[in-house]
């Protein structure tokens, strides 16, 4: 009850508003409120939008906007349903949501990087064969989705390929210089003094 009274009040304030903009000041409305009275009951609320919408036009509000003058995004295109989910995943940069083997595809993308940052062979195996799992169970369909084209990888050639990564870069990178001996305090302190 409360909502419908305040959602009246907003709508009054809405009209008086109107009003007062279209009369220019409010002791011309004074005089002509009985007459506003009655022509705002005649005029339905497709008129009063169309003239909301024309004021906030000539106040220069629907300036600037993101699409003026181009093509609204997604318009004329086939329906989907999901296009709401989709464009929230796209604006806000969201990951790990969505169907299971998209994410398995982009996964096998980015599997060979992260294989190249774990330090021992057992990490390499684990991570490979976890994969090898989700791709497996992902096939089964059981959630349903577009089907998975991602192969299974061989965890011996992963760790074969990460062996051979990872001696290519000690062979290339630089040796370097052990520490410096460490000289005995007395030596420190003499040379200190001196």
């Amino acid at each position: 009850m409360a909502d419908g009274r305040a959602g009246d009040e907003h709508e009054r304030r809405l009209e008086r508003a109107a009003e007062l903009r279209a009369f220019g000041t409010s002791r011309e409305a004074g005089a002509e409120d009985q007459q506003a009275r009655e022509k705002r009951r005649k005029i339905d609320s497709a008129a009063r939008a169309d003239y909301l919408v024309r004021d906030a036009m000539a106040r220069g509000e629907f300036d600037n906007l993101k699409y003026a003058g181009k093509p609204i995004p997604g318009l004329g295109d086939r329906y989907d349903p999901d296009w709401w989910i989709k464009g929230l995943i796209q604006r806000e940069n969201l990951t790990g949501i969505g169907p299971q083997a998209i994410l398995l595809r982009k996964e096998d993308v980015e599997l060979d990087d992260l294989l190249d940052t774990l330090y021992t062979e057992k990490q390499v195996r684990e991570t490979v064969e976890d994969f090898n799992t989700r791709v497996i169970e992902a096939r089964r369909q059981l959630l349903g989705g577009p089907p998975v084209i991602t192969k299974t990888r061989d965890v011996d050639g992963e760790v074969a390929r990460w062996q051979e990564c990872r001696a290519a870069r000690t062979a290339a990178a630089p040796a370097e210089p052990g520490p410096e001996p460490r000289r005995p305090w007395w030596r420190r302190l003499w040379e200190g003094t001196g």
